[in-house]
């Protein structure tokens, strides 16, 4: 992979990210996220502290910023490794004031230089690859990415539904029902289904049961209270994890097991979510989608009465080719 040629606006510096710098990226992230008219995808300052704590990511070599000459942070890149060194990803913003000067093409030249280090780790029959995902009606940076060598791969939706009454909430199939949450009886149990629900899905790789209980039960806005579990005797057939984001009722992970789909447990599931929040006076509530989700997500959501809010579209570069994680 040959190194990007950039130039960087001279009133302009890109630096490593320290944590001091977490309330401004913070900023930069809403104010980015407001321009392209979807707040609800922005991220709180605990919620970036919490992402920034994840395993393996390491804030002076995986984060980057540039700084405006006043000391405003304009941009800002991450670059996480999400499995085996080989699937990895980037996530960038620019402040639309900023828009022009040569700060995202710096910053993607500059995540690219850190993936070449990743390479080195990843098993040497491995295909690697680079993710980066934006909203759909941002024209330059889409072109960017095209212009320096990605593609678009996958397509998905924020969906949303504003709710004007206490909705019917139809019933569960014959023998299944409904238990609170439990977190320390019923964790591991929940982690094997939700890998086993999602082990289909475009782009998924099983998480090991460390790595999701961190990626959920440390979220600063985890309630359980809010987890629906929906059991047949001592089996989980489905569930829904849900919880509060920047200001509406999200519905973070919906699934149902093979044995029990196509019953409408996942409309249940979903309806009773709905019902939660609305009985906690949330009226507004979205979740995220594969727009090509291969069991069907996207037409539940729809017959639920959601509808598409935004739509995102991720890029994908190959570093290397070689074999699939998949296989």
């Amino acid at each position: 992979m040959n190194a990007i040629q950039t130039s960087l606006d001279p009133t302009l510096t890109l630096r490593a990210v320290t944590w001091t710098d977490l309330h401004a990226v913070a900023k930069l992230i809403y104010d980015v996220c407001e321009a392209d008219g979807d707040v609800t995808v922005a991220q709180t300052p605990e919620e970036l502290e919490h992402e920034w704590h994840t395993e393996g990511f390491n804030l002076k070599t995986d984060a980057f910023l540039v700084e405006a000459e006043d000391g405003r942070v304009v941009g800002f890149q991450d670059f996480y490794n999400i499995k085996d060194h080989a699937h990895l990803t980037i996530d960038g913003y620019v402040h639309p004031d900023f828009k022009g000067m040569g700060i995202d093409r710096a910053l993607m030249a500059r995540a690219e230089e850190r993936a070449r280090d990743e390479i080195q780790l990843a098993a040497p029959d491995l295909r690697v690859y680079i993710q980066s995902t934006m909203d759909g009606k941002d024209e330059p940076a889409i072109s960017l990415h095209k212009e320096m060598g990605y593609a678009p791969v996958r397509y998905f939706w924020r969906m949303e539904i504003e709710l004007n009454e206490m909705p019917t909430i139809p019933p569960f199939p014959e023998g299944i029902e409904l238990r609170p949450f439990d977190k320390e009886a019923h964790a591991r149990l929940v982690w094997e289904a939700d890998n086993e629900a999602f082990n289909e899905h475009w782009g998924s790789h099983g998480s090991t049961f460390e790595k999701w209980s961190r990626r959920k039960f440390e979220r600063p806005e985890f309630d359980p209270n809010l987890w629906l579990i929906a059991w047949d005797d001592d089996q989980i057939a489905g569930f829904s994890q849900n919880r509060f984001r920047m200001g509406i009722g999200w519905v973070g992970t919906l699934g149902v097991r093979k044995p029990w789909r196509k019953k409408g447990l996942g409309m249940a599931l979903l309806k009773h979510s709905f019902a939660d929040f609305y009985k906690r006076g949330m009226k507004t509530i979205g979740l995220g989608t594969d727009s090509e989700n291969s069991t069907g997500a996207t037409r539940l959501y729809e017959r639920a009465g959601m509808r598409v809010a935004s739509e995102f579209v991720t890029f994908e570069k190959e570093l290397r080719p070689g074999r699939s994680l998949e296989e």
